[in-house]
């Protein structure tokens, strides 16, 4: 090969080199992010903490008229009569019992007996790349797979391997990247990306 053929290889590989290192970091910037760290296993197993949207059985013993189903509002509260607003968003349903039974114990009832169930979770949300995007009803023991399934599948672009989750922890909301696989748990936004191939 002549000396000026190899020069002109060599300054016709830079801009390659520079085109092939410019493609392999966008695709794998499209890579799984599994940062599951953020949802900590012991999250999932943690009590079940209440918010906006659930639907509780309260059973007051031997109160038929204060035995109901009551829906946790807006601003996280229910209202019950004689007791009115109790704030249930951020409380486990045996917080929620304990603190029915002391606004009882002031001035209503002597010795208030109160069982506090969850009868229906607040939703779930599935968004981007599925067949039919919205709020769906939680079922215990789902992952995002099955969640992505009763939003009636991905179209043929959704990214398959992982999803990305946004969960409120602590009063706030975080988002990770999880393996479909990941358990969803009640008001979780699932959104499915877009594949690159």
């Amino acid at each position: 090969m002549r000396p000026g053929c190899a020069w002109v290889l060599h300054v016709m590989s830079r801009p390659l080199t520079s085109l092939a290192l410019a493609v392999a970091l966008a695709v794998s910037a499209c890579a799984p992010r599994y940062v599951v760290s953020e949802f900590a296993v012991a999250d999932v197993h943690a009590p079940y903490v209440l918010a906006s949207g659930d639907r509780l059985r309260i059973i007051v013993f031997g109160q038929d008229n204060l035995s109901n189903i009551y829906a946790v509002d807006g601003s996280g509260r229910i209202s019950m009569p004689l007791i009115g607003a109790v704030e249930a968003q951020g409380r486990t349903t045996q917080q929620l019992e304990r603190a029915i039974e002391g606004r009882l114990r002031a001035g209503f009832l002597r010795e208030p007996k109160v069982s506090v169930e969850v009868d229906a979770y607040r939703p779930f949300f599935v968004l981007g790349e599925v067949t039919s995007s919205g709020q769906f009803p939680f079922v215990n023991g789902m992952t995002v797979q099955t969640a992505v399934a009763i939003a009636g599948g991905f179209t043929p672009r959704g990214q398959r391997d992982w999803a990305e989750v946004t969960r409120q922890i602590d009063g706030q909301l975080v988002t990770s990247a999880v393996p479909i696989t990941f358990p969803v748990q009640p008001g979780d936004t699932i959104v499915i990306k877009e594949r690159w191939f």
